[in-house]
């Protein structure tokens, strides 16, 4: 399993809010295992507490998005390594579920997480995964999204860092309300101009007479 893979957990937890439009998704047990997605023998380890608890580290991986979002790679590393000093991992070599033409396992690095509950295996995962993203790529390839009011978190991975949504739905919807936006103020620019020249021909009329 690639490293990069588990900076997907980071970016679904936090995802599990939208605070901009009072939904929350994290709700109850089953919700809580979905996040682990095809990890089902660590989803299965998840009860009733952990939902509470995924609430609290979500809070503190969201801060993470948004110092580095708002340019403050210093505050964005500091949250991160606390929670990595929190819910610490042991990298370990896998060779299992991949195999080579030969039959051979394809040794890869695999995170192996020894937790407590349900919640520290996740979360240290998670860390991980967003600490490898950002040493990688940097920490300005942490966002969130600007299409009002969604703020997702993603992680960009465009060549040119050029990355400002969470989906196409949101840029198309931020394309289109800029659009809109432009057209209004075209209208009102015309309508303003319109008017300026009305009262010139009617102060003109005025003087001839």
């Amino acid at each position: 399993m690639e490293l990069a893979y588990y900076s997907d957990y980071a970016v679904r937890l936090v995802n599990s809010e939208q605070p901009a439009r009072g939904k929350d998704t994290l709700t109850s047990v089953e919700a809580v295992r979905d996040l682990f997605g095809v990890n089902q023998s660590a989803a299965r380890r998840a009860t009733d507490a952990d939902v509470t608890r995924f609430r609290s580290v979500r809070a503190r991986l969201r801060a993470v998005f948004e110092a580095a979002d708002g340019g403050d790679e210093t505050l964005a590393v500091d949250l991160l390594n606390s929670l990595l000093l929190e819910f610490p991992v042991s990298p370990q070599i896998s060779g299992h579920d991949f195999r080579d033409d030969d039959g051979r396992p394809l040794w890869h690095m695999h995170l192996a997480d020894h937790p407590s509950n349900a919640t520290a295996g996740y979360a240290a995962i998670a860390a991980m995964g967003l600490a490898f993203h950002l040493t990688e790529y940097g920490v300005d390839r942490l966002g969130l999204c600007e299409a009002s009011p969604c703020r997702n978190a993603y992680l960009d991975t465009s060549t040119n860092r050029s990355r400002r949504y969470c989906s196409d739905r949101c840029a198309t919807r931020a394309n289109v309300a800029a659009y809109r936006a432009r057209k209004r103020l075209e209208a009102d620019r015309s309508a303003s101009t319109g008017l300026a020249a009305d009262s010139a021909q009617r102060s003109t009329a005025s003087g001839e007479r």
